[in-house]
């Protein structure tokens, strides 16, 4: 699944009317001519009705470093949090952590 990445199951499924299932996922992807490992991935996901894309982009596995930018401190936040069965836990919402905020905010001025 190393040429998958969030981006590329989004694009997949852009067509896609939500709420939309799994299986619905899963023919767009395919008509989308999604690569192997996009259609691998969204196999992966846990059979659900999902609202959005957002719910499908938690939901989906795909290699940890792909393209989300979180910081070690969110990754692992996102480990100690639980999340719905079958979501990936790289994948869960996390805020950063304060002392980050507070870099940020330094480097702002």
């Amino acid at each position: 699944m190393s040429d998958t990445d969030v981006n590329k199951v989004l694009d997949a499924v852009r067509d896609v009317d939500f709420p939309a299932g799994k299986d619905e996922l899963l023919d767009a992807a395919r008509r989308a001519d999604a690569s192997e490992g996009v259609v691998k991935a969204l196999r992966g996901i846990p059979p659900e009705e999902y609202q959005n894309r957002e719910e499908v982009a938690r939901s989906v596995r795909v290699p940890p470093d792909s393209d989300l930018g979180h910081s070690p401190g969110q990754r692992g936040e996102q480990a100690r949090r639980g999340g719905r069965p079958g979501q990936s836990q790289y994948l869960r919402d996390v805020p950063k952590p304060p002392v980050e905020e507070e870099q940020e905010r330094g480097r702002e001025r």
